[in-house]
C-alpha cells in the first residue's frame, strides 16, 4: 500500500476514474459551469454598481446641507429664529 501514500497518485486515479466514467457529461458539465460564471459576474457586477450608486446618493444627501447661495443651509439653521 506504498503506492498510494503519494497524494498525486490519488489525484491520478480520481482525474482517470473522472474521464472513463464521465466524459459524455464533461461537455454539458463545462457549459453549465461557464452559464454559472456569467451570472455570478453579472450578479458581482450588479452589486458594484448598486454600492456604487448608493454611496453617490449618500454623498449628494449629505452634500445638500453644505452652502446655497454663500449661507449654510441645513435643516438647523431653518428652526433657528433669525435676530
Amino acid at each position: 500500500m506504498g503506492l498510494f501514500r503519494e497524494p498525486w497518485v490519488i489525484i491520478l486515479i480520481v482525474v482517470l476514474v473522472l474521464l472513463l466514467f464521465a466524459a459524455p457529461k464533461l461537455p454539458a458539465f463545462a457549459k453549465s459551469l461557464g452559464q454559472s460564471m456569467r451570472v455570478f459576474r453579472k450578479e458581482v457586477k450588479t452589486m458594484k454598481d448598486e454600492k456604487a450608486a448608493d454611496a453617490e446618493a449618500d454623498a449628494t444627501r449629505s452634500g445638500a446641507g453644505t452652502v446655497a447661495d454663500g449661507a449654510v443651509a441645513s435643516e438647523a439653521d431653518d428652526s433657528k429664529p433669525s435676530t
